[in-house]
C-alpha cells in the first residue's frame, strides 16, 4: 500500500513534468524572431521560381496547416498536444520536406545512444574508479596528482576538447576522417568497425570532459566517508581494506553517482550538439541545429520533446530503484 501511494506520487509528478516541458516547447518557437512559413516561401522564390499571388497564398495556407500554426493560440496549443502527445506525431519536417519528423528521430537516435550512451558510461565507470582510489588513499602522492588532473580538465568545456582532437589527430597527425563518414547502413562487421573508428574522437571528447567531474565528485564523497566512524570501527575490527573499500565506501558513495548518471543518461537524448556538429555526426544534436537553422518548428519540437521524455523517465526510475541500491531508503 505504501509502494502504491509512491509510485501514484511519482506517476503523477512525472507526467506533470512533461505536460509543463511539452507546454514551454510549444511557446518558446513561438516567440521567436523567425517565421518559419516565410523561411520556407522565401526558400522557394530564392530558387528562381515564379509564382502568382495566388499560389504563394495557397502555399502560405498549407505550411501553416503543415506547421500547426492555424487558427488561434488556444486552438494551435491543443492540436500540438493532441497531435504530439496522445498522437505520438510530430507531422512533416519542412526542412527534409515530406519525410516525417518520427521517421527523422528514428533514424538519428541510434547514433546518438551510440555515442553518447557508451562515452557516459565509459566516463562514469573510470571517472568514479579514479576517484574512488583517490579519495579513500587522499594521502598519497598519486592522489593528488590523479586530482590535479581532474582540476585541469573540469573545467575545459567538451567542445574544446574536441577542437584540439581535431588539431592533433586530424591534421597534425591525420590518423582520423575530418567528418563522420560511414557509407552503408547494414550490421556488417565493416559497417560496424567503420562507426566505431569514426566515434572515437567524438567519444573521446565527452569521456576526457565528464571525466573530471566524476572523478571530483567521488573523491569528495569516498573521502568524507572514509573518515566516518563506521570505517574507523571496521579497521579496528581488522577487516581488510579492499572489504571497507567494496563495502562501506562504495555502497554510500555511489548513491549521488547514479543519480547524476540517470540525469546524465536522460540528457544525452538531446545529442551533443557542438561535438555532432564539430564532427558532422548524424545524431540528434545535428538533427536540432539543423531545426534551428531552418527554422522547422516540427523537427525542433520533436527532438527537444525526446529530451523531456528521457529526463523525466530517467528520474522517475531513479526514484523507483533506488531502495535497492540503499536499503535505509523506504517508499512512502
Amino acid at each position: 500500500m505504501r509502494f502504491a501511494r509512491y509510485l501514484f506520487s511519482r506517476l503523477v509528478t512525472y507526467f506533470l513534468v512533461i505536460w509543463i516541458g511539452m507546454t514551454v516547447i510549444f511557446f518558446v518557437p513561438r516567440f521567436l524572431p523567425s517565421d518559419p512559413v516565410t523561411a520556407a516561401l522565401g526558400r522557394v522564390m530564392s530558387s528562381g521560381s515564379t509564382m502568382r499571388p495566388e499560389e504563394v497564398q495557397a502555399m502560405r495556407s498549407t505550411l501553416m496547416q503543415l506547421y500547426g500554426l492555424e487558427g488561434t493560440l488556444p486552438e494551435q496549443y491543443l492540436n500540438f498536444m493532441k497531435r504530439a502527445v496522445f498522437g505520438g506525431s510530430f507531422g512533416p519536417s519542412l526542412a527534409f520536406y515530406p519525410t516525417p519528423v518520427n521517421a527523422l528521430i528514428g533514424k538519428s537516435l541510434p547514433w546518438t545512444l551510440f555515442l553518447l550512451l557508451t562515452s557516459t558510461l565509459i566516463a562514469w565507470v573510470i571517472g568514479n574508479l579514479i576517484g574512488l582510489l583517490a579519495g579513500y588513499q587522499s594521502g598519497k602522492i598519486y592522489s593528488k596528482v590523479l586530482e590535479g588532473i581532474a582540476i585541469f580538465l573540469y573545467p575545459i568545456p567538451y567542445y574544446i576538447l574536441a577542437l584540439i582532437l581535431i588539431i592533433l589527430f586530424v591534421y597534425i597527425n591525420p590518423i582520423f576522417p575530418v567528418s563522420f563518414n560511414v557509407q552503408r547502413a547494414s550490421l556488417s562487421p565493416e559497417f560496424i568497425g567503420s562507426a566505431i573508428f569514426n566515434s572515437v574522437l567524438p567519444a573521446l571528447s565527452i569521456i576526457v570532459g565528464a571525466f573530471g567531474w566524476w572523478v571530483l565528485s567521488m573523491k569528495a564523497l569516498s573521502a568524507g566517508i572514509a573518515e566516518e566512524d563506521y570505517v574507523s570501527f571496521a579497521r579496528l575490527k581488522g577487516v581488510g581494506e579492499p572489504t571497507i573499500m567494496g563495502r562501506y565506501i562504495v555502497r554510500n558513495a555511489i548513491l549521488p553517482q547514479i543519480t547524476q548518471l540517470a540525469l546524465n543518461i536522460g540528457t544525452i537524448f538531446n545529442g551533443a550538439l557542438i561535438t555532432e556538429i564539430l564532427f558532422g555526426y548524424p545524431g540528434l544534436g545535428t538533427l536540432t541545429y539543423t531545426a534551428v537553422v531552418q527554422s522547422d518548428y516540427n523537427l525542433l519540437m520533436g527532438t527537444i520533446s525526446i529530451g523531456i521524455i528521457a529526463v523525466a523517465t530517467a528520474a522517475l526510475v531513479v526514484d523507483l530503484l533506488y531502495p535497492l541500491f540503499d536499503p535505509r531508503i523506504e517508499y512512502r
